[in-house]
């Protein structure tokens, strides 16, 4: 059988549905095994974009997305989303081409060492030098890549190995369970809650996992003992639950680290220093038990006194078993902080200001939203917004980027969302400048006949870098740009595009977008005038006068 052929065979034992790329000439072999495959080609404009919607595919699914690109300039387009995978844990197998590696006529034309500019970027990347080996590196990468911690892997297919033969048969997926921690773990976690008098459970975005999130939403009916999240961690038990405490937009001096600072334990579930932290340990402060599938990297402001380290499923269940609620613990500070904080997240939610309000903004987004609904989040200063008062009702509705926070994901990762879930009602929301850094894809949207809304906030700024610049003290400066007629760009496309002119228009223009078949293209104008004086003057102050 042809290598690539072998190579497709391969990818359909592995359960591919999509490959999301661009290919190029040293491609075309793989290409043509591909055209007879149950594997859909979801051809992208760049491949970044490509990339972003397979790592969300991983996010999604829990299987490894495929990225497909070309040599050179097409595998260093890849490296933006493979770190996207790799920080953010979403399983990803990148297929990229090369030059002949026997003989070439071509010299160094376009080549770059792309495997070794992968090591630092993924799990797992190899040249493919023979067909003989292609079963095995095939079943390694999806391995690698979606065992816990997931993340990014790469395949290199040179152009003349790709015409190669070999009768080697297709490596099948074994049968496999997760190591579960040892009783003793359990046992010295269970006496540390027990023993403290205000615990606090932490939900990392490791903790998004089918059966680890029905396992914690009943740890918190048994033990009735509170939860906050990290923007990654947002949604994997219901916000709207009275035990929820919030979640950490900010890593200091938010209320809800007024919650964090009085309790005496945390028990983080899920969560690693990849993520921007959500609190920072510090001498002689609450401990910590880390409960995850591989131990915490020590780091200056993460330093657990105990890890569970196994199947988080099985701990967390293993935990509520064994855990009897204590009637000396006293949960009365944090859900008095929770009052204080659930109070300010209503200011501006009703603000008829225009530019809107980001507050007015989540709100109306949150009161249009079904449960099951999903926002793709680009990365900008709402990211924070939408982490702190955006309340998500079931895991993998709000989708954002808290560890490479990269700009230019959200699109393609809204199209990715709705192409795997296309029941559901799918909204990106980006700032100006991430949405024009993969704009491009809305055609690959308009051709494969999505249904999502791009709601678009404009400020003609890159605007989480002037809060920044504020922050510091610095005058205003280098950070403006200008911007296209986003309804006529939006309409070149063959979308539908809208821009609204007062705040209490955006509501019912997304019900209305809901409810038309397309793509639909909102530009939203928005001010961020006051975010130096709410995010880091206001919020510590009020929350430092709380008692």
């Amino acid at each position: 059988m042809k290598a690539t052929d072998i190579f497709v065979k391969a990818l359909e034992a592995e359960g591919v549905e999509y490959i999301f790329g661009l290919p190029g000439e040293e491609n075309i072999d793989f290409l043509n095994s591909l055209k007879t495959s149950s594997i859909k080609l979801i051809l992208t404009r760049h491949e970044q974009a490509a990339g972003f919607m397979a790592a969300t595919y991983g996010r999604l699914t829990g299987k490894a997305g495929v990225a497909l690109a070309t040599l050179g300039p097409g595998a260093t387009n890849l490296v933006t989303a493979a770190a996207y995978a790799q920080l953010g844990a979403m399983p990803m197998v990148m297929i990229t081409g090369q030059k002949p590696i026997k003989s070439s006529k071509q010299g160094r034309f376009q080549i770059v060492d792309v495997v070794d500019m992968m090591h630092p970027l993924t799990k797992y990347t190899r040249q493919i030098r023979g067909a003989d080996s292609i079963p095995a590196h095939v079943r390694e990468a999806f391995r690698v890549a979606e065992d816990e911690r997931p993340g990014a892997a790469h395949l290199e297919l040179p152009e003349d190995i790709a015409t190669d033969t070999s009768d080697m048969p297709i490596i099948q997926k074994s049968s496999f369970h997760r190591p579960v921690t040892d009783s003793r773990s359990i046992e010295a976690a269970a006496n540390m809650i027990e023993n403290a008098t205000c615990p606090v459970l932490l939900l990392g975005a490791g903790a998004n996992r089918k059966k680890t999130c029905g396992r914690l939403q009943v740890f918190v009916e048994r033990t009735g003992i509170p939860f906050f999240s990290t923007q990654m961690g947002k949604g994997v038990v219901d916000e709207q639950n009275p035990l929820f405490l919030g979640t950490a937009a900010l890593s200091e001096n938010d209320f809800l680290h007024r919650a964090i600072d009085h309790a005496d334990l945390i028990i983080n579930v899920g969560h690693d220093v990849v993520e921007k932290p959500p609190f920072f340990m510090k001498k002689n402060h609450c401990k910590v038990i880390h409960v995850n599938y591989v131990t915490a990297p020590i780091d200056p402001v993460y330093y657990p006194q105990l890890s569970v380290i196994g199947d988080v499923a099985d701990s967390v269940g293993r935990l509520s078993e064994q855990i009897k609620p204590q009637g000396s613990w006293d949960f009365s500070y944090l859900l008095a902080v929770k009052k204080k904080l659930e109070a300010h997240l209503q200011e501006r939610a009703e603000d008829s200001h225009f530019p809107m309000y980001p507050q007015r903004l989540v709100a109306d987004m949150r009161k249009v939203m079904p449960d099951d609904g999903i926002i793709a989040l680009d990365n900008g200063i709402y990211k924070i917004w939408f982490a702190r008062n955006y309340k998500a009702h079931q895991p993998n509705t709000i989708l954002l980027d808290n560890a490479l926070a990269t700009m230019g994901a959200g699109l393609p990762s809204a199209m990715a969302a709705s192409l795997i879930c296309p029941e559901k009602k799918v909204v990106a929301i980006c700032g100006d400048g991430g949405f024009m850094m993969n704009s491009q894809e809305l055609e690959t949207a308009i051709r494969l006949s999505l249904n999502i809304i791009v709601i678009i906030l404009r400020d003609n700024a890159y605007g989480m870098i002037k809060w920044k610049q504020t922050q510091m003290g610095f005058a205003d400066f280098g950070l403006d740009y200008g911007n296209p007629n986003f309804v006529k760009y939006a309409q070149s496309y063959g979308a539908y595009g809208h821009r609204i002119a007062t705040s209490d228009e955006l509501e019912p223009l997304v019900k209305n977008c809901f409810t038309e078949p397309g793509v639909h293209v909102i530009e939203v104008a928005v001010d961020y005038a006051d975010n130096d004086r709410i995010l880091n003057k206001e919020i510590r102050t009020l929350s430092q006068s709380f008692d």
